[in-house]
């Protein structure tokens, strides 16, 4: 997609970008200061929706709290979705205080440490277990507490996702359980009196090819029915995870949704159900929830020529945008899509680099980018901003402020 395409997606006011409905000068007026993430409730609303709509009233929804774990974007969401997963006891405060019921909580993440676990269990989530050596500190917190912890197992599948921005299943992995290693696992939590409820699946990230998570589903559907006939009740939590990708380079599609939705559909409504009708489906996402509903927004404090080469130099820049930096699992450093937000409706005129605060040539938001003519006093928008920014960013590098997080 193409950065007036993002623009369109956000829409216009006052010849500026606008945000929640806000033009950005005012935006950025009520913030304070820049740099700055902004957050767009009711597209995260819309998408919700959106997703709804797609995958049918037979599938939950999950919200990934990683993707973006601001509270208010948190408690937003709660409101919206069916349940909450979490990788640290961080998140999980943040879960519980949003309002989600401790039920419709999940804690996955292979380095839960001994605290995290009591923690988990006191507060009466699922954790998800991703080795025999979690499960035995699990009990040791369950007894101490005088509690019976509630279980799922977190599967390492023998199959690949091709297409994902990150594999996250077969070969060996830090996450899961691998899926031969499964039925032992099991054996153990019966033999320790843990709450077992089901499985959590989570093939690969990022993904953009329908086709490719189509297949995924069934393979992952596939698994865990042959799982289920070895567990030691009848599943009634089945998450077939999530790794839906959203759009951030020109050549880059939005994914078919509506084709990947119809399978899941027919996946839950004919093959999981039917087999395991007390069990809930559920698919969690967390970028495809928030990534697109996210802008940051950085000031022009100089623009510089070097032996014929325009910069403009942010007070922003990677210590708070890994990602569109390139420098956060980019092979090969491709633009994020980036605007003038405060010209969006003049002509692009302009071919500049678009560079950080901080002493790296690395430090780079937007390479030969063709923009409107921009100086000192401008706001540069990185579209693609609502998921592993403020939270995946090194903050404190060289000593700079945290930016600001505002939900309009």
């Amino acid at each position: 997609m193409r950065p007036e395409q993002h623009v369109a997606r956000f829409g216009t006011a006052d010849h500026e970008l606008a945000v929640g409905g806000v033009p950005l000068g005012r935006l950025t007026a009520r913030v304070g200061s820049t740099p700055y993430f902004a957050y767009d409730r009711a597209a995260m609303t819309r998408r919700v929706a959106e997703l709804r709509e797609s995958i049918g009233a037979s599938v939950d929804l999950g919200y990934a709290v990683k993707a973006n774990p601001m509270p208010a974007v948190v408690q937003h969401l709660a409101g919206h979705v069916d349940s909450l997963d979490v990788a640290s006891a961080g998140e999980m405060a943040t879960a519980l205080d949003a309002g989600m019921p401790a039920e419709r909580i999940s804690f996955a993440g292979p380095g839960k440490t001994d605290e995290e676990l009591r923690r988990a269990v006191a507060a009466g989530v699922l954790v998800e277990l991703e080795s025999q050596g979690e499960a035995r500190r699990l009990e040791a917190a369950g007894t101490a507490l005088g509690l019976r912890p509630r279980v799922a197992l977190r599967i390492n599948p023998d199959f690949v996702v091709e297409g994902s921005g990150m594999r996250m299943g077969g070969g060996p992995q830090q996450v899961g359980v691998d899926v031969e290693q499964a039925p032992a696992l099991m054996d153990l939590v019966v033999e320790r009196d843990l709450g077992f409820e089901g499985f959590h699946l989570f093939a690969g990230s990022r993904n953009l090819g329908a086709a490719i998570i189509v297949e995924a589903h069934i393979a992952t559907v596939s698994l865990l029915l042959a799982l289920a006939d070895k567990a030691p009740c009848a599943p009634t939590y089945l998450n077939l995870g999530g790794g839906f990708g959203i759009p951030y380079f020109p050549k880059d599609q939005p994914l078919d949704l509506a084709r990947v939705g119809a399978n899941l559909r027919h996946l839950a409504d004919e093959i999981l159900l039917p087999a395991l009708p007390h069990a809930r489906v559920v698919v969690e996402l967390g970028r495809f929830l928030v990534g697109e509903a996210g802008v940051y927004v950085t000031r022009v404090v100089d623009r510089k020529i070097s032996r014929g080469c325009t910069y403009l130099v942010v007070d922003g820049g990677m210590h708070h945008q890994l990602a569109a930096s390139g420098n956060l699992g980019q092979g090969i450093r491709r633009n994020y899509p980036v605007a003038i937000g405060n010209r969006v409706t003049e002509p692009a005129t302009d071919t500049v680099t678009v560079v950080g605060c901080l002493c790296a040539p690395l430090d780079v938001l937007g390479s030969d980018v063709t923009l409107p003519a921009a100086d000192v006093g401008d706001l540069v928008v990185v579209f693609q901003a609502g998921a592993y920014g403020y939270s995946a960013s090194p903050l404190n590098s060289l000593g700079h402020a945290a930016p600001a997080e505002v939900l309009v």
